[in-house]
């Protein structure tokens, strides 16, 4: 396995299968996702096939009182290839990247059911309040100190 930095382009198809309703075919494309300048995507590879993805923005949410805040969103694994700690490695390759940048913190909006992995890797729920993300689910505000 490895990861390398990837446009993106290259996360929509893996977003789209595993995040976004196929209803919503324009929801796998972010804002800001193209922007360089506060944005970097990294992709996981198996026998040269890219198989998880993950992108991460500089945005501060108001809710924490770090300056200097990375968002992580669209990570997200082909069925064949979970339970295999991908997510995991996008993580850690993804933390150096993030404090080089003099970020201090990053922060998700976690579906509900991936609690329990943001939880094994270190991440902390702000509370417990559930709140809904329209036409997607329920999520819970997470973050970690990096």
């Amino acid at each position: 396995m490895k990861v390398l930095r990837i446009n993106a382009q290259d996360t929509y198809p893996i977003r789209q299968l595993m995040l976004v309703p196929s209803h919503l075919l324009k929801k796998a494309k972010f804002e800001n996702d193209d922007d360089e300048d506060i944005s970097f995507h990294l992709g996981a590879f198996k026998e040269s096939k890219l198989v998880s993805v993950a992108s991460f923005f500089y945005e501060r949410n108001q809710l924490f009182s770090d300056l200097h805040q990375y968002q992580l969103r669209g990570m997200a694994t082909l069925p064949e290839f979970q339970g295999q700690g991908l997510s995991s490695e996008l993580l850690s390759s993804a933390f150096p990247i993030i404090k080089q940048n003099f970020c201090t913190m990053l922060w998700c909006n976690a579906r509900v059911p991936a609690v329990g992995f943001y939880q094994k890797v270190g991440f902390k729920k702000l509370n417990d309040d559930v709140f809904e993300i329209d036409d997607i689910g329920p999520h819970i505000l997470m973050f970690k100190q990096i």
